[in-house]
């Protein structure tokens, strides 16, 4: 069985669906991988790792399509043409929020092919192992606070100098889920002083355990 990704289609998302790491895996477990030429340069994956662990490079992205039975993604639905060229009953697998993009996602219905949208995964025990929305959620609150601190005109702690004394940013943050919980705990290492609002009183005791209000 082939499994194959092409770069995404999405300008504004610079991952890719296989790592060279897990690339070995599925090699490792009688997989043939193909990987589009220059697909994992924005994620600093490079061809050459990509050929170590075992794939396949291929420069025209028509071609891939026609081989694979599997096709990963991360959030690209793919185009008119690449559909067209993929095999009936060929399975995709990616994030490709249903709500908005029902329509899209019908035309892959039409098509005969197999859509898996991990948007949809359950939030389980059993499927903590491939639940892709709280990794993501992690860095996004992690990156979000990153980004406020490079915008922010001074500093976020309190800094007592010769010349005075800087009183600490407060960070206010909006819901305390996966991502929430991850931008109060980094907002508090950066020394910032920290509220966080959630309408759910369960999270409350999560909040306090990282030293927000």
């Amino acid at each position: 069985m082939i499994i194959g990704t092409l770069r995404e289609e999405n300008k504004d998302d610079d991952r890719i669906s296989i790592t060279p790491e897990t690339c070995a895996k599925l090699v490792k477990k009688g997989f043939e991988v193909i990987i589009e030429k220059n697909a994992g340069n924005s994620s600093n994956y490079i061809d050459e790792q990509y050929v170590k662990s075992g794939a396949i490079i291929e420069s025209n992205k028509e071609n891939i399509a026609k081989k694979i039975d599997i096709l990963l993604t991360v959030s690209s639905i793919p185009s008119d043409n690449i559909i067209n060229l993929l095999k009936v009953n060929t399975i995709i697998i990616g994030t490709f929020n249903p709500y908005e993009n029902f329509n899209e996602l019908q035309k892959l219905q039409k098509k005969k092919l197999s859509v898996i949208t991990l948007d949809f995964l359950p939030r389980i025990s059993r499927a903590q192992s491939m639940d892709v929305l709280s990794s993501q959620s992690n860095l996004a609150g992690y990156k979000a606070v990153i980004e406020a601190a490079s915008l922010f005109k001074k500093a976020l702690p309190m800094m007592m100098t010769a010349a005075g004394t800087i009183i600490p940013a407060k960070c206010l943050v909006l819901g305390a889920g996966v991502a929430g919980l991850q931008a109060i705990a980094t907002a508090k290492r950066l020394g910032c002083i920290v509220s966080a609002f959630d309408v759910r009183p369960e999270v409350e005791e999560q909040v306090k355990s990282l030293g927000s209000k």
